[in-house]
């Protein structure tokens, strides 16, 4: 399997895919998941002429099972490894959730300096920060975040049944139409990573302020959020993100849910699309 070795002995599987000349798009997954969320995505853009990259975060999946360095330092670090083993310039860096804040963690303070990053893309990201505060009042009561501790620690396994079949997918709204399949993968993802970086994960995640990684970005950035995501509810994330961004576009998408990439490939997809050749 493709992989780099980090500064701190950690290895980072990472995926590459088609022509080494075309403009690449980089992925970064959700928690706790791994680059195979992507697929859907990473097939589009393949089969439309771009250079497709996706990792897994230390942690997750195919990467070392590291004990410590889950936090969004390390993670942005690791993902400069990778741009920069692949030697990687004019991306477009595409992260969902966790990976949203990851990716703009990366880019605040790795990628603009060296001119690397071209756009910036996040959906249902976590930013600008998850966990309540006073500075932050209409952000989730800790006990929310405690909660999906204890629910890992007790049964990883079920907990990683029961959040796909439920809110991450909207797969519990009265209308909606459950896909096996969607949840099972999902699950498989989960329990490929290990159980320590996903419990450290869920702080890094949720209490990582990205205020000041926001103000500083100056490249063309879309911010793409449905309003029934129910894993991070967006009054308190997207339009915050895209006011504090200096160069950002906001798309809303109505009744769509946290796991949009999935359950609307065939909407995001081209949307995608749209803004990258824009």
């Amino acid at each position: 399997m493709p992989t780099i070795t980090t500064r701190d002995g950690v290895e980072i599987f990472f995926k590459d895919w088609g022509p080494k000349t075309a403009q690449p798009i980089m992925f970064h997954h959700g928690w706790p998941l791994s680059a195979d969320d992507w697929d859907t995505q990473m097939l589009f853009f393949l089969a439309n002429g771009y250079r497709v990259v996706a990792h897994d975060r230390r942690g997750h999946g195919r990467s070392t099972q590291v004990g410590d360095g889950h936090d969004m330092d390390h993670y942005a670090a690791d993902a400069a490894a990778v741009v920069e083993h692949l030697d990687l310039r004019n991306v477009v860096h595409v992260g969902h959730s966790t990976g949203g804040g990851e990716a703009t963690h990366y880019v605040a303070k790795h990628g603009q300096p060296q001119g690397r990053v071209a756009k910036l893309i996040i959906i249902g990201a976590v930013p600008p920060i998850m966990v309540k505060t006073a500075a932050n009042p209409g952000g989730l009561p800790i006990e929310v975040f405690d909660g999906l501790r204890q629910a890992l620690a007790e049964n990883r396994s079920k907990f990683y049944v029961d959040l796909p079949a439920g809110p991450f997918y909207g797969f519990n709204r009265p209308d909606a139409q459950p896909i096996q399949a969607v949840i099972d993968n999902w699950w498989r993802q989960g329990m490929m990573g290990g159980a320590k970086a996903h419990y450290d994960g869920i702080k890094a995640f949720s209490e990582t302020d990205f205020t000041e990684d926001l103000k500083v970005i100056e490249v063309p950035t879309l911010v793409m959020h449905g309003d029934d995501d129910q894993i991070v509810p967006i009054a308190d994330s997207a339009p915050l993100s895209a006011k504090l961004l200096r160069n950002a576009t906001l798309k809303v998408y109505e009744k769509f849910p946290h796991g949009m990439c999935t359950t609307h490939a065939d909407v995001v997809n081209p949307d995608l699309l749209a803004f990258i050749r824009g």
